[in-house]
């Protein structure tokens, strides 16, 4: 198989989540428990507490940079309740929304200069002074490359944005002939511009949707990774805003159910994995209920009902008490999606190497 990077460089690998971001500087060379590992609030919950204290103090906001996660944007609203000015560039407003135009009626002021007297913040969801200052003060080496995982609705202009995302499950499913590493982008699709602007800000390096890191972090763990070739397995992922559960056998996937945790009970969910799994559930169901959808092929029968159900997510405990288990992928469960980053490398660079 090749190296990862040249000279097996570390990889910083990043989950950056609607709750936290989850950090893995992986050494091909070391047991993965020895890896410097962090758990972090997310880049968006960080903005938004500084945006609260701006508030606080009675001060005008100025927001500049990328578009990032939008998990600032209650701040912002609260800051314009509050009868405080709110300005942005237009990257950073397509942070809060695709339609300029929406915010402007809100009262958000589009220009790309700073106006006199307002705060100045940055939008970004990955920081490269902020990574080689931590770096160097953890007496950390710089890794040889960056990769990267989000969620991205994508822009959708005119059409609903769940729908759009949506189609990223279907592209998997029929084009990419359900090869998990096939998200993996070295090439963002124009759509996902959250995504395009996390890869410049990352140096170039891969960039993939954090549901499917999801699926690829339990593919890395090796037990899970065996056990998926025997037989279906249900791997599901309950995030702080998004579920999304997957059918995987014998390396690929097939099926995909995706809707917002905050809308599910624990019955509620199960009952829709059940159906999912076993193809009774249908995509209108799911996304008038105000998710995103489902899709499911046909699998072979020695897939035998992709009834064992492994759970993973910062939200995992909803399905406690429910026939399923808690994996933890790498030894933390929270690196899930850094551990997916690893696995989708691994898998394109054995397919590169034919092996």
């Amino acid at each position: 198989m090749r190296a990862l990077t040249p000279d097996n460089a570390p990889v910083l690998c990043l989950d950056i989540g609607s709750g936290t971001q989850d950090v893995l500087l992986y050494f091909p060379d070391r047991e993965v428990e020895n890896c410097p590992k962090l758990v972090l609030p997310a880049p968006a919950l960080v903005l938004a507490r500084r945006i609260r204290e701006l508030t606080a103090q009675g001060k005008a906001l100025h927001l500049y940079g990328q578009n990032m996660g939008g998990g600032f944007g209650g701040a912002v609203r609260a800051h314009l309740a509050a009868g405080l000015p709110v300005s942005c560039t237009e990257s950073a407003a397509y942070s809060l929304a695709d339609d300029l135009d929406a915010l402007r009626a809100k009262g958000h002021v589009i220009t790309p200069d700073c106006p006199d007297g307002a705060a100045a913040l940055f939008c970004a969801d990955y920081d490269p002074a902020f990574w080689a200052a931590a770096l160097d003060a953890l007496g950390l080496p710089r890794p040889g490359l960056v990769a990267a995982c989000a969620q991205d609705h994508g822009f959708h202009p005119g059409q609903s944005n769940r729908l759009g995302r949506f189609r990223l499950w279907e592209r998997l499913l029929v084009e990419a002939g359900g090869q998990p590493e096939s998200l993996l982008y070295e090439v963002v699709p124009p759509e996902f511009t959250r995504l395009a602007d996390l890869q410049r800000a990352i140096g170039g390096g891969p960039v993939c949707d954090t549901g499917a890191a999801a699926v690829l972090g339990g593919l890395f763990e090796p037990s899970i990774r065996a056990r998926a070739l025997d037989r279906g397995l249900t791997l599901v992922n309950i995030g702080n805003s998004h579920t999304v559960a997957f059918l995987v056998f014998h390396g690929r996937i097939w099926g995909v159910f995706e809707h917002h945790t905050g809308l599910l009970d624990a019955d509620r969910l199960w009952a829709q994995l059940e159906r999912f799994r076993t193809g009774r559930l249908g995509f209108e169901e799911v996304f008038e209920d105000r998710g995103h959808g489902t899709m499911r092929l046909e699998p072979p029968a020695d897939a035998r009902g992709f009834a064992p159900t492994l759970v993973l997510g910062p939200r995992r405990g909803l399905l406690a008490g429910h026939a399923v288990e808690f994996p933890a992928p790498g030894g933390d469960m929270m690196l899930t999606g850094a551990f997916g980053l690893v696995e989708g490398l691994r898998l394109r660079a054995q397919g590169a190497a034919g092996c």
